[in-house]
């Protein structure tokens, strides 16, 4: 969340930034400023009131030595109000800092100054695009059908055990699932990431401080008997590791990858767009966490966007890199990069993942801190980006590599797969 002194600072250019995002109510910044105001009068108020309540404790010690009883008493009866005066006090200021609390957590982050102004996905902007689009022949078939033509994966029984939204790999299907996991976490290990394997659930404490509460209220599965979220994505128990954590500067950076299933709520279920493998429920997903020097941020989400655009080449994928708009970023993100591989059944661009830099917001909520050069706590930066998302993977690759013979294999995840065709 944002930092409440940095508000009162710099009040004009948080409501200009927040514009950028579409969030247009200044009303409640100057409302959390009143707030903020509030709390410090109150808080000078109880801190006076306690120091005149410390003078008259030492003043009625020092006349009971002095064998003074009728001052003693005399200053003992006109303080006699202080404690039940701090005790009002602290009441208020409890309610003013939970009120305070409550509504700071509404405004999303403030997006870096590169972060185009925009509404719709269509106002992202490509950075750049790399591969070539292939030429599919005239009866190319869209994944949906190609899963159904080899049996590799069954949505219909998925829809039967669970829902829709729910797919049942099978055979081919499920090698070639388990291959482009154990392929990205072999990548992210030779890139220097530890791996970590985390709960897919996690409380409503993890799911506040990496931001997916109270913004995301509603949208994750909630198991209301336990009080237990399934996770939207291994960035929440990964980052959530370090929760209340003063690491070291020298630590830095820290890196984790994870796989794990993840758990969507929102799914569509309507259209073309959201058709087989396009948007489901229930994915597969390797996310890569970092946790870095506030100085290197920047330079880090480019080298994590670099390693991540150089697994759609090893996987041979046409892919394009976009900066995403203020509207179409996420609430956490103060700059967001989204790659996009190409369809070609489908003849459309499919996110595959984000790599996003959150500054101090996550770390802010995270109380996750390092003490600096100078001495001075300091809070951490956050990144994370997907490594991948295989669900359009799977759908590209087999659209993509699709002949007359079978659906090729990259020639990367041959290793893994142990077959090089599927026919």
């Amino acid at each position: 969340m944002l930092q409440i002194n940095y508000i009162r600072e710099n009040r004009d250019a948080v409501i200009e930034r927040l514009a950028v995002k579409n969030f247009k109510d200044a009303t409640l910044v100057d409302h959390l400023i009143q707030l903020d105001d509030s709390r410090r009068k109150i808080q000078n108020e109880s801190d006076a009131l306690a120091a005149e309540a410390n003078a008259a404790s030492k003043q009625i010690g020092d006349f009971m030595r002095q064998g003074n009883k009728a001052e003693a008493d005399r200053v003992k009866s006109e303080s006699a109000g202080y404690k039940d005066q701090v005790k009002q006090l602290t009441e208020k200021l409890a309610e003013v800092e939970q009120e305070l609390n409550s509504k700071i957590v509404l405004l999303p982050n403030l997006p870096h100054t590169s972060v185009p102004k925009g509404l719709v996905p269509e106002d992202n902007e490509v950075v750049l695009e790399n591969g070539t689009v292939p030429k599919l022949q005239e009866n190319a078939l869209s994944h949906w059908d190609l899963l159904m033509k080899y049996d590799i994966v069954d949505l219909e029984l998925g829809v039967k055990v669970t829902g829709a939204g729910f797919p049942v790999y099978k055979g081919k299907g499920a090698r070639l699932q388990r291959a482009l996991i154990n392929f990205f976490l072999d990548q992210a290990a030779d890139e220097g990431y530890n791996e970590v394997q985390v709960p897919i659930m996690v409380n409503e404490a993890s799911a506040f401080a990496t931001g997916q509460l109270p913004d995301k209220d509603g949208q994750m599965y909630y198991v209301a008997q336990d009080e237990l979220y399934l996770i939207p994505t291994a960035e929440v128990p990964v980052t959530n590791l370090y929760r209340d954590v003063i690491v070291k500067e020298e630590q830095f950076p820290i890196k984790h990858a994870a796989y794990t299933p993840c758990f969507r709520r929102e799914a569509g279920s309507y259209g073309a767009h959201v058709r087989g493998l396009n948007r489901l429920h229930q994915f597969d997903k390797v996310e890569t966490v970092q946790l870095v020097h506030p100085d290197k941020s920047y330079e880090v989400l480019e080298e994590m966007s670099l390693y991540i655009q150089g697994l759609l080449q090893k996987l041979e994928l046409p892919y394009r890199v976009l900066r995403l708009c203020g509207g179409d970023m996420g609430f956490t993100s103060a700059l967001t990069f989204d790659m996009e591989v190409y369809s070609a059944a489908q003849e459309r661009w499919l996110e595959v993942s984000s790599v996003s830099n959150f500054e101090t917001y996550q770390s802010n909520r995270l109380k996750v801190r390092f003490k600096n050069s100078n001495g001075k706590m300091q809070l951490a930066h956050t990144l994370n980006g997907s490594a991948l998302a295989l669900p359009r993977i799977v759908a590209s690759i087999l659209e993509n590599n699709q002949t007359d013979k079978g659906v090729r294999i990259p020639n990367v995840l041959v290793p893994y797969t142990g077959f090089e065709w599927i026919d």
